[in-house]
C-alpha cells in the first residue's frame, strides 16, 4: 500500500465529505426557519455515521449544533 496515496485518498474523501454535509445541514436548517419548525435560537442534535467496507468500520460521532450563541 502506498501510504501517501492513501493518505491524500482519505483527505480528498473527508474534505468533500465536510463541504457536501455543511451544505446539506444549512440548506435543512434554512428551510426549516422558513417554515417555522425552527425559531433559531435552538441547539440541534446531530449524529454522523462514518462507514467503510470491506474493514468493517463503523463509527457514530455524536455532537451539538447551536444556531445562537450561549448567553
Amino acid at each position: 500500500m502506498n501510504e501517501d496515496h492513501f493518505n491524500l485518498e482519505i483527505r480528498k474523501f473527508l474534505k468533500t465529505f465536510g463541504v457536501t454535509s455543511q451544505r446539506a445541514i444549512e440548506q435543512a436548517v434554512r428551510d426549516a426557519l422558513k417554515s417555522g419548525r425552527l425559531k433559531g435560537g435552538e441547539t440541534l442534535k446531530v449524529r454522523g455515521v462514518l462507514e467503510v467496507d470491506g474493514v468493517g468500520l463503523k463509527l457514530p460521532l455524536d455532537g451539538a449544533l447551536e444556531l445562537e450563541p450561549k448567553k
